[in-house]
C-alpha cells in the first residue's frame, strides 16, 4: 500500500530513529507537519489499520514501529512518480537521489537492483 505524504514523514522518522510512542513521533512531525497530538494519533492508527505500521504494548505504552519496508514502499512512490507524473518508461535512475538524506549508499544501491528487478519493460 501507498503511504500518503504525511504518512511518508511518519515512515521517515521510524526507518530512521526506530520504533516510537505516539508522543515521541507526535513531537518529531508535529513541526513539519503542524498538527495537533490528536491528529498524529488518528493518523498513526489509521496507519497501523493498513499495515503500514504494527503496534504493541510496552509498560502500559503503545509503541509503534514501521511495517511498511523502506525501500519497497520508496521504490513504489518512486515508480508512480517515474511513471505517472514523468511518462517514464522505466524505472527513474537512482543516481537522481544520490544527495538523498534519507537513503544511505548501501540502500541507494539496493533501491536501484529493487526498481531494476520490479519495473515491467513497457518498451517490449
Amino acid at each position: 500500500m501507498k503511504p500518503s505524504s504525511s504518512e511518508l514523514v511518519i515512515l521517515k522518522h521510524l526507518w530512521a530513529h526506530g520504533p516510537a510512542s505516539v508522543g515521541e513521533i507526535h513531537g518529531a512531525i508535529s513541526g513539519e507537519l503542524g498538527w495537533s497530538r490528536s491528529s498524529s494519533r488518528k493518523t498513526i492508527g489509521r496507519m497501523v489499520e493498513k499495515g503500514l505500521l504494527s503496534q504493541r504494548s510496552l509498560h502500559g505504552l503503545n509503541i509503534y514501529r514501521a511495517k511498511a519496508k523502506k525501500i519497497p514502499t520508496l521504490a513504489a512512490l518512486i515508480q508512480s512518480f517515474a511513471s505517472d507524473v514523468l511518462g517514464l518508461n522505466g524505472p527513474l535512475p537512482v543516481s537522481n537521489l544520490v544527495k538523498s538524506e534519507v537513503l544511505s549508499e548501501d540502500e541507494l544501491a539496493e533501491l536501484d537492483a529493487f526498481l531494476k528487478a520490479h519495473t515491467p519493460d513497457k518498451g517490449a
